[in-house]
């Protein structure tokens, strides 16, 4: 599968005194089992079941240490794991599931295959501590189906470590089992959504579900369900072995770690960089290179393509924390950053953007199923040089019919960035319909 993507992070850490915690030693080789060993891998595990030489931790003791670490949902919400843990019935004696959502189809963001490409067993071993925290003894990872080979190498990954008793019965000679499958999806964008992706798990079409009742009370198979995203249970380990307030330390307040955002668009060095939580946004775009050919910046999306587009010159007097994105008028989501030059035109970005909700929309809302195409066709009659003044005012109308009014949040991603392009960038908007052509591609 080659080496890893760019994982540039040493440079903006030294001043932390703190190493990457879930990249730190990869050189794309050693995702093994043995290897993870290498680098303390497990050794969180065996802490909590009291086989290294300490006490054996109470579960409700592991999750107050989760919420001390200010660790948040790496997948797009940023809820706070620690108090999505606390919701789990623990000692309610019926079948209780965990699942792993490793369906990343956020255009924009790519870290999670790298996490199971690179250090699937960080995962494993996450999700084990998870499992013993809320009395859980089955779970699932469900990986997008479009990236087979990162399947079959967590599958290889699981069967490591059930051989070396890490998974089963009586995990490690201990009275604590778990066991855990990995699933596939098929490319759809909406199992995303957690309980799209529990209807997927059943056998069932991918929609939504109505939410209440939640996954925590009513989740796979109609049984009490956690889910988290791959990266919340790679950051599970090192909390473990350091404690929850030295996680909180690296980042800044309610925004504990490390996070790795995926960089792409117009930079020099485009990849995975796992910073601490509240870094400058100027300094990943430094350790990205860069904007392309010197290039000056245009905008960014800072969370994935459903988040509202931020202007440049905001963006670069902002830092990469949940507060400080949604205090800039956007969210951190997904933490996949696009970067847009001087040479984008901001019609055609959002043409691109339109098109895909479109065609990802399960149909299953009115709002969303028939909304998202007519986004679509006014941006196009846009770019296309067909555009009135009154499309504008079209759009925006658009946007607050669907936003907010849909079962889950797939109509919500499509208005965000039809209201954010609108109205930060108007004047191209405005442009395009007056001159039936694109101000960046006007020699003018």
């Amino acid at each position: 599968m080659g080496a890893p993507e760019v994982f540039a992070v040493e440079s903006c850490i030294h001043d932390r005194h703190i190493k990457p915690q879930i990249f730190a030693g990869l050189t794309g080789e050693n995702w093994r089992l043995d290897e993870y060993e290498k680098r303390g891998g497990y050794l969180g595990l065996k802490q909590i079941l009291g086989l290294s030489g300490s006490k054996k931790i109470k579960p409700e003791a592991i999750i107050a240490e989760i919420k001390d670490s200010a660790l948040r949902g790496r997948g797009g919400a940023g809820f706070p794991t620690g108090l999505k843990w606390g919701f789990m019935p623990s000692k309610l004696p019926v079948q209780k599931y965990l699942i792993c959502n490793s369906d990343e189809s956020e255009p924009g963001t790519f870290k999670d295959r790298d996490i199971l490409r690179y250090n699937p067993h960080i995962v494993i071993e996450g999700m084990l501590i998870a499992a013993y925290a809320m009395g859980i003894t089955a779970g699932y990872n469900y990986i997008h189906g479009e990236i087979w080979a990162v399947y079959e190498r967590f599958e290889e990954a699981l069967e490591e470590a059930r051989l070396k008793g890490y998974l089963g019965k009586n995990i490690l000679g201990t009275d604590f089992s778990f066991e855990l499958h990995a699933s596939h999806g098929f490319g759809a964008y909406i199992c995303g959504e957690e309980t799209a992706l529990l209807e997927s798990l059943e056998g069932k079409k991918g929609q939504p579900r109505f939410k209440p009742p939640f996954p925590a009370s009513y989740g796979l198979y109609g049984k009490p369900t956690t889910i988290n995203n791959a990266e919340t249970f790679a950051a599970v380990p090192w909390i473990i072995r350091n404690g929850g307030d030295a996680f909180a330390k690296v980042g800044v307040p309610q925004n504990g770690g490390t996070k790795i955002f995926s960089v792409s668009g117009d930079v020099e060095l485009p990849g995975n960089y796992e910073i601490p939580l509240g870094t400058p946004f100027k300094t990943l775009l430094e350790l990205a290179g860069g904007v392309c050919g010197g290039r000056k910046l245009k905008a960014v999306i800072p969370g994935g393509s459903s988040m509202p587009v931020i202007p440049g010159d905001i963006m670069m007097e902002t830092d990469m924390s949940f507060d400080s994105i949604a205090k800039a008028g956007s969210m951190l989501g997904s933490g996949g950053v696009i970067v847009m030059s001087e040479s984008r035109c901001m019609v055609r970005c959002l043409l691109r953007l339109s098109y895909f909700y479109y065609e990802e929309s399960c149909g299953q809302c009115t709002p969303c199923r028939e909304g998202t195409g007519w986004l679509w066709r006014i941006v196009s009659r846009i770019e296309n040089g067909l555009g009135t003044e009154e499309d504008l005012d079209q759009l925006l109308n658009l946007a607050d019919r669907i936003q907010g009014k849909t079962i889950c949040a797939l109509g919500d991603a499509a208005a965000m960035p039809v209201r954010a392009f609108v109205e930060n960038f108007k004047d191209e908007f405005t442009y395009h319909i007056t001159h039936k052509k694109c101000m960046v591609d006007d020699p003018q």
